[in-house]
């Protein structure tokens, strides 16, 4: 539902990833304040996961997936996100993906 709508489309994913994006075909370029980075669509699966590959990681393995786990049990939902980085980057990508998720949180009203 709502929560696949902020990560599975551009206009939702521009709310609280990036300040823009724009698409075309499978290149989605994000915008942030004065700089741009492009990532290709690798794989979604609608209501599940979107996974992207930022252009500077292409002919590698790197790549960044965002994904909606529900538990059997509870029922409860969580995002799950997984990124592919440099060890000496790994603090970094850290507190901006929790950034992020804050920022998609205030969003979402919780």
């Amino acid at each position: 539902g709502f929560l696949w709508k902020m990560i599975g489309d551009p206009h939702g994913l521009a709310l609280w990833f990036s300040d823009e994006i724009t698409v075309k075909n499978n290149e989605f370029t994000f915008g942030w304040n004065d700089s741009q980075q492009t990532a290709y669509l690798q794989e979604i699966k609608n209501g599940k996961f979107i996974q992207f590959q930022w252009e500077e990681d292409k002919d590698t393995d790197f790549h960044f997936k965002i994904e909606i786990e529900t538990q059997d049990m509870s029922g409860h939902i969580g995002l799950l996100v997984t990124d592919y980085a440099l060890q000496e980057e790994k603090q970094d990508t850290i507190r901006m993906w929790n950034k992020q998720i804050d920022d998609l949180k205030r969003k979402c009203g919780i």
